[in-house]
């Protein structure tokens, strides 16, 4: 693998940098504030092509590989996490997912706008019973006819009381486990669909975050996507996927956190010179700096196999397990270069843990990734 960025990618990066810094940054802790970001910003997104990153361009989507997107991805993370999932949810786990598994018609329905940022999609997995044991989930479809009866709930979801589309999961056989799961592109004005967003959360605030409760939705038979009782496959994969771009999301935190230390440090006096001066600060500033580069590479590593079509779960694994981790490491330290002005929102270290500590959690805990890893190391599964 070549680090050195090509010309397109380094204006990728460059691009996504001042689009943050522009439209992101200023906003922020306001957004967090009010648990509530502007959905605005979700044009602007689709106007500057993130949300077509790595989609075919006859789909309305920007082209690009996979380490353009994760470039994007970490500067967004830099930004507002809350806006890096809007991206990564609506592009990375549905758009992606339709293009990859879609037929011609899904495609041309869905991808154009999702892409253009005129509508928005969301994953529906998770369930109130079933987070980490995804193939269990509860939500089942009944076909009748021509179409599927859908009963169920699902639980935390990003994207939820904004989205247009539901990229729904749910059980339409008698086989158990993973086997009996299909997918369904479900738009969520469908009567039946009740929406409820999610209040109070620690971190990721400005996000709309949704519960589903699904009572006798009808869903068409063509809105099936892939083979009946391929759903967990179509899950899997996205979320294969969407580990990367989370990572890249951590990285972005991360680095968000060695600016701010860096830059409190470097002007904070304490003892009649900057803070920067201590050695234990530098420190914590080191620490912060060497799991910045160490995320980021493990990330780099799962966008350049996935570009170059080779095996990569096991790498998006590792890099979601460490980058996530290392950005609570990175904006706990942040906070504690800080001393007690970390821990009001006036500055932007809180923020930045708060919104870190879920990522150690969705997407697949790091406990899964532990088992993710483990099993391709020794063959053995821990399930």
């Amino acid at each position: 693998m070549n680090l050195e960025l090509s010309e397109e990618q380094a204006a990728a990066r460059q691009l996504a940098k001042g689009f943050v810094d522009r439209e992101i940054t200023p906003h922020a802790a306001a957004w967090d504030r009010a648990e509530r970001v502007d959905r605005s910003i979700v044009k602007k997104l689709g106007e500057v092509g993130f949300l077509g990153l790595t989609v075919p361009e006859e789909y309305g989507g920007s082209g690009g590989g996979h380490l353009a997107y994760a470039l994007v991805t970490e500067e967004l993370g830099r930004g507002d996490s809350a806006v890096r999932g809007i991206v990564s949810v609506s592009l990375g786990l549905v758009a992606k997912t339709i293009a990859a598994w879609g037929d011609e018609e899904q495609k041309r329905r869905w991808l154009p706008p999702l892409t253009s940022g005129e509508a928005i999609g969301c994953f529906g997995l998770t369930e109130p019973g079933t987070g980490s044991d995804a193939g269990n989930l509860a939500t089942r479809a009944v076909r009748d006819g021509d179409s599927y009866v859908v009963n169920g709930t699902k639980m935390f979801i990003t994207n939820g009381t904004w989205a247009d589309v539901v990229l729904l999961f749910a059980r339409t056989g008698d086989a158990p486990g993973h086997k009996g799961v299909s997918a369904f592109l479900v738009p969520t004005d469908t009567p039946g669909l009740e929406r409820r967003e999610i209040h109070g959360k620690l971190g990721l605030r400005g996000q709309a975050t949704a519960e589903l409760v699904l009572q006798d939705v009808r869903v068409p038979a063509d809105a099936m996507l892939a083979p009946e009782g391929k759903g967990f496959s179509v899950a899997m994969s996205a979320l294969a996927k969407g580990r990367m771009s989370v990572a890249a999301g951590c990285v972005g935190i991360a680095q968000a956190a060695l600016d701010a230390a860096v830059g409190y440090a470097t002007q904070r006096e304490q003892f009649g010179r900057t803070i920067a001066h201590h050695q234990l600060v530098q420190e914590l500033i080191t620490d912060i700096a060497v799991d910045v580069d160490a995320a980021r590479l493990l990330t780099w590593r799962v966008a350049d196999l996935i570009d170059r079509g080779e095996p990569f779960v096991t790498e998006a694994s590792k890099a979601k397990l460490f980058a996530s981790e290392a950005a609570v490491r990175a904006a706990n330290n942040a906070l504690q270069v800080f001393g007690g002005y970390g821990y009001i929102d006036e500055y932007p270290v809180g923020k930045l843990l708060r919104d870190a500590r879920v990522m150690t959690l969705y997407e697949g805990t790091s406990q899964i990734q532990k088992l993710v890893i483990g099993r391709a190391l020794t063959g053995v599964s821990a399930f």
